[in-house]
């Protein structure tokens, strides 16, 4: 079973694109540095945050008890999947995230209400983020 907030959008300047970072994840997903950053602001919360690599981009674990609490962020497409597109400026960049609760298979017999944690990180994130004036949110593209 999973949840999922509502996303943010934004552009800012503080999250440059690593060289090679996404030989990690992806071809044009990036996204390291804003990872580091959410994770720095949610250790702040309370968490003990894992940046981890996936296919789709970052992921900041800040939770795997008794559910996994994450936020996902990555990169909006540049082009079309394939296309070889020159990697856009970092202020030009569109990023996402959201949280996510998830039951891992094994616990799917335990009665664990995930709503509550994802709507209070949400809200958390929500704050971090229209805090920082060097962030700035936009619509869903």
């Amino acid at each position: 079973m999973r949840i999922e907030s509502n996303g943010f959008w934004f552009k800012s300047s503080l999250f440059a694109i690593e060289p090679n970072e996404d030989e990690e994840t992806n071809p044009q997903r990036f996204g390291r540095q804003l990872a580091k950053w959410i994770g720095e602001q949610v250790r702040g919360l309370g968490f003990t945050p894992e940046i981890i690599a996936e296919d789709w981009g970052w992921c900041v674990m800040c939770a795997r008890s008794p559910f996994w609490l994450w936020v996902v962020r990555g990169n909006m497409d540049f082009g079309f999947p394939g296309e070889q597109v020159a990697t856009p400026k970092t202020e030009e960049i569109v990023w996402h995230c959201h949280v996510v609760g998830e039951k891992p298979f094994w616990r799917v017999f335990h009665r664990i209400d995930m709503k509550p944690q994802v709507e209070k990180l949400a809200a958390q994130l929500s704050s971090i983020l229209s805090s920082q004036p060097e962030i700035r949110l936009v619509k869903e593209p």
